[in-house]
This record gives structure tokens, C-alpha cells and sequence, in this order.
């Protein structure tokens, strides 16, 4: 039995008003953390946070953005808007 992919875990979600709070699952080497309503935190394997995935939802349309905090400005910034949520987790693996 394989596990279902972050993407399919967290695109249930669009059923509901609000985004399922329960850890997605992962195949991968990261983890994800609840950090608010509709906002995760990503974690490598070391135990570093590396971003967070932030789960938009517009009528029936679920959008995942990929956001990092920028210490210089004290400020997060938007690294982009994705249909799934491994794209958008890809795209925090592989920017830093």
C-alpha cells in the first residue's frame, strides 16, 4: 500500500470551507508542521525550516504558495503560486 502524495492529501481539502489541518503525508525529505490556519512549515530532514506552504483556496480552485522568510527585511517573500503542493514544496527544496 503506497501513501498518497502531498498533493492528493492536501487537494481534499477543496471539498471543505477550510483546509484539512492534519499533517499531510510525505514522501519526501521534508516534514510539515502546522503553523497556522491554512499555513505549514517546511522542514528538512537536519531539522531546518525552509519555508512555508501557505494552502489558498478560491471557490473550488486550491492554490499552494511557497513563501521564505527573508531576515534582512524582517519580512516573508512570496516564491510562487502553484496548482500542487509538491511544486510549491519543490520550489523551497530547491531555491535556497
Amino acid at each position: 500500500m503506497t501513501a498518497p502524495s502531498t498533493a492528493a492529501r492536501l487537494s481534499a481539502s477543496r471539498r471543505d470551507a477550510a483546509p484539512d489541518l492534519s499533517p499531510p503525508v510525505l514522501t519526501r525529505a521534508v516534514s510539515l508542521t502546522a503553523a497556522g490556519p491554512a499555513l505549514w512549515r517546511v522542514i528538512d530532514r537536519p531539522g531546518r525550516v525552509i519555508g512555508h506552504l501557505q494552502v489558498m483556496t478560491a471557490g473550488a480552485d486550491t492554490r499552494y504558495r511557497a513563501r521564505r522568510f527573508h531576515a534582512a527585511s524582517g519580512r516573508f517573500r512570496e516564491l510562487g503560486e502553484f496548482w500542487a503542493a509538491d511544486d510549491a514544496i519543490d520550489c523551497l527544496r530547491f531555491s535556497r
